[in-house]
């Protein structure tokens, strides 16, 4: 059986990988199964996991952004950034220097 497993772990769509990853996650958590087959099912995930990684670093490197167009008409493209906007956002936000105010002569201070 885990020769099946590792064979179809090879050739299943991104998709019915995650239903399989969340299926096998729901039968170890429900602590039905013995050592071995929690074991088997556990190393399946565990191969399930890392095909779907492979297969989102596979995308991420197809990914063009079209960001402008030559003299003759055709697209440039660019690597796709994988930065989060979010990440994006606080590195920008690090980089800003805040201007602080300097007391002029028309603010008091009480101390």
């Amino acid at each position: 059986m885990a020769k099946q497993t590792e064979t179809s772990a090879e050739s299943v769509p991104f998709e019915a990988a995650l239903e399989q990853i969340q299926q096998i996650g729901q039968e170890l958590e429900a602590g039905a199964l013995g050592l071995e087959e929690s074991l088997e099912k556990f190393e399946a995930g565990v191969r399930l996991i890392r095909q779907c990684h492979a297969s989102l670093e596979q995308a991420e490197q197809r990914i063009k952004i079209l960001t402008d167009v030559d003299a003759q008409g055709n697209p440039k493209l660019e690597d796709f950034d994988a930065t989060s906007t979010l990440q994006q956002n606080k590195q920008s936000a690090g980089r800003r220097k805040k201007k602080t105010e300097e007391p002029t002569d028309d603010q008091s201070s009480l101390f």
